[in-house]
């Protein structure tokens, strides 16, 4: 089939192997439709078809023979472990498996030197880690006292052991299967059955509980993904986080080498964005992501999103940032590692954090890049949690009241902050390479570390407890001035106090 992908690719300027999968990812929108029209009467039938399709995506379109046969056998051995091992490792053991399985293939991409622009089993692979980690922490907690899960646990937790099929139709669900988004084992079921669908009783034209829109918020996705994809293709090619490399940018001033890494950004992220919102209108047509009405009756799609555009672009903070990034992602990782590595009756901090981003970084391979990325992330992580906790209760209003200016100069120095350290922290992720990385922050003048150290060093040095002393003053000024008002006494619970530094850089022996 390499002769209907060929011409395009050369037309477009895109390797053969991105023609395909956007093709793939286009192909996904009117089967979806003949998903979705096959009734819930008839579950068999969408097992089969959607794992027909990833078939026929997997043979005569990508050719990843082998791969397919390597992402089947981590089902498998997922779907028996899962069944037959009932101790409380199980999760784990699964984790370690599908994991392990998946490192080996990042291996092997590094050693043969597969470009990005190769498309390989890692791709599905990372997106299979998920759903199957995933089911074997559902059926885990299907086994546990209702009392010890929280409301999450609750609504994913697997009671009734998939058969085969069903277990394969979730694992090789078509629209997310090469890039995601993932999905959890009952929302595929519900799915399948249309149990959220019967439940809000929302007729379609066609007489079915399948609520009407469904197509033309997919299309909607569809264009915006192509549009997205041809922004990519049209300024990523100049405007990448590579450019730092160049001769040329070593010439500019610091500050315009920073100006212009932070466009690059841009670019940079506009691939992830059209793949994404292109999988999620695929996914939309098959009828997932159905989040119900809106106050004027219209249908809601929002449970397929993986990506939040604008809250990326324009982030508040770090935190609102990496919630609208991958946020499918985000959810395992929350879901799956956060919580699962936080002792019991404890709340999750840095060494959960730490922990996750790890886990995040060992997911997406074993380049250097990836480690210093998430690493870095997580020093920025805290120092925004730090800033969240100590210095936003300075510029809070009242409840019902407008923004002080003290509230909205914040808000816009938060903005600006956390878009320089993303664009800062995100280079080694695509730069891959240790020297490559190093060579790049040292052309930005390593102005994330210099931000990431002076706020570190300003909680350290008092900063946290200066400001729970301006909060007590800034209430008792307000009891003072008006002693009818309700005022609010600092608790000083809400302050976020910095954990010690053994805590944020472990002793040596620790560190292995």
């Amino acid at each position: 089939m390499d002769g209907l992908f060929v011409p395009l690719a050369d037309a477009v300027g895109a390797s053969v192997d991105q023609v395909k999968l956007i093709s793939c990812l286009l192909i996904a929108y009117p089967l979806g439709s003949v998903f979705i029209r096959i009734p819930s009467s008839h579950p068999a039938l969408k097992h089969l078809f959607s794992v027909a399709i990833t078939l026929l995506f997997f043979f005569p379109v990508l050719k990843l023979y082998a791969g397919f046969f390597q992402l089947l056998g981590s089902v498998l051995a997922t779907y028996y472990l899962t069944r037959y091992y009932q101790g409380p490792m199980m999760p784990w053991v699964v984790f370690a498996v599908v994991m392990g399985h998946l490192t080996v293939n990042h291996v092997i991409r590094v050693i043969y030197q597969f470009s990005y622009e190769t498309f390989e089993v890692t791709g599905p692979q990372m997106v299979l880690t998920m759903k199957l980690t995933t089911f074997a922490w559902n059926v885990h907690d299907g086994q546990r006292p209702a009392a010890d899960l929280d409301k999450w646990q609750m609504a994913k937790r697997v009671t009734k052991f998939p058969t085969l099929l069903e277990f394969l139709g979730y694992s090789f669900y078509f629209p997310g299967m090469l890039v995601g988004p993932y999905l959890d084992y009952s929302d595929y079921m519900n799915l399948i059955n249309e149990t959220v669908f019967k439940t809000l009783a929302v007729k379609g034209k066609s007489g079915r509980n399948i609520p009407a829109g469904r197509k033309r918020v997919a299309y909607r996705k569809m264009v915006t993904g192509l549009l997205y994809l041809g922004a990519f293709i049209v300024g990523g090619g100049t405007w990448n986080y590579s450019i730092s490399l160049t001769p040329w940018f070593a010439e500019q001033s610091l500050l315009y080498r920073i100006a212009i890494y932070q466009i690059c950004g841009v670019f940079e992220r506009m691939k992830y964005y059209a793949i994404w919102t292109l999988t999620e209108g695929a996914s939309i047509k098959t009828g997932l992501g159905f989040t119900g009405l809106s106050p004027s009756g219209k249908t809601l799609w929002k449970g397929a999103a993986n990506v939040d555009v604008l809250a990326i672009e324009f982030p508040s903070n770090f935190k609102v940032l990496l919630d609208a990034w991958n946020m499918k992602t985000n959810v395992w990782l929350r879901e799956c590692v956060y919580k699962r590595v936080t002792p019991k009756g404890k709340k999750p901090g840095f060494r959960s954090s730490m922990i996750t981003f790890t886990t995040s970084a060992f997911w997406h391979g074993i380049a250097s890049g990836y480690y210093l990325a998430f690493l870095t992330g997580g020093f920025i992580t805290t120092i925004g949690r730090l800033a969240r906790a100590n210095i936003r209760p300075l510029v809070l209003e009242a409840p019902g009241t407008q923004p002080s200016l003290a509230k909205r100069a914040y808000d816009v120095v938060g903005t600006i902050i956390t878009t320089l350290l993303l664009n800062y922290a995100a280079s080694p992720f695509m730069l891959l390479s240790f020297t490559d990385s190093f060579t790049t922050w040292a052309r930005l003048g390593f102005y994330g570390h210099v931000i990431i150290g002076a706020a570190m060093a300003f909680f350290y040095a008092g900063g946290a407890k200066f400001c729970r002393s301006m909060h007590s003053k800034q209430q008792q000024a307000k009891m003072t001035r008006s002693p009818s008002s309700v005022g609010t006494p600092v608790n000083e619970k809400q302050f976020m106090v910095p954990p010690s530094f053994d805590q944020i850089v472990p002793p040596r022996a620790q560190l292995g």
